[in-house]
Parts: structure tokens; sequence; C-alpha cells
């Protein structure tokens, strides 16, 4: 089961232009709900390159400081899951869905 604030290792490639590239840790955001029953995902790719975005959300995962790039959201077949690497803090999560709540409300 792939829950919402989980962190797996995603193979994002191919891509094109300004898109994050590589295999990277990405948070999942898409709700439970839709992880239990469709065969895609909707991932945040996480970086140690600080940019001073607001849709850039400070986290800390294993041992690490970064970034959560909400401006890199992309929706994933689950094949691109490498593996789990664990779950983001639960007040950091809170954040990035307050500001997920901010950038898509009318």
């Amino acid at each position: 089961m792939v829950a919402r604030s989980d962190v797996f290792l995603v193979d994002l490639a191919p891509t094109i232009g300004r898109e994050i590239r590589k295999s990277r840790p990405c948070l999942v955001v898409s709700p439970d709900e839709m992880n239990e029953h469709l065969a895609t995902v909707i991932v945040a790719p996480m970086t140690t390159r600080e940019r001073s975005y607001p849709t850039r959300i400070r986290c800390r995962f294993q041992g690490k400081t970064g970034q959560v790039a909400l401006d890199q959201l992309r929706t994933i077949d689950r094949r691109r899951l490498v593996r789990r690497l664990g779950a983001l803090h639960r007040r950091t999560m809170d954040t990035v869905l307050a500001s997920l709540q901010q950038m898509f409300a009318p």
C-alpha cells in the first residue's frame, strides 16, 4: 500500500526541459483513497538544492535538509516507485498540505 506522506525513491526519467531529473526521493501527496484504487500516484520530488520559491517546503528527511518541490508535482505510474524510504514528519506534511490548498484554492 502506498500512503500519503510516504517517501519513495522514484525513477523520474525520462524528463523534458526543466523537469527534475533522475531517480530521487519523492513525497506521495495523493489521498489514500486514490492510492488504494488507482495505478497512479501524485508525487512531489524532494531536493537538497534549496530555492527561495513559495512552492518549496523545507524539510528534513534521513538526516538531510532539503525541500519538497510542489512546483514539480507529477502523476506517475506505480512502476516508477523503486522502493519506500520512509515517511515525512507529520508537522512537515501538514505544511505541505496547507501549501497545496493555497496553490489550488479559487
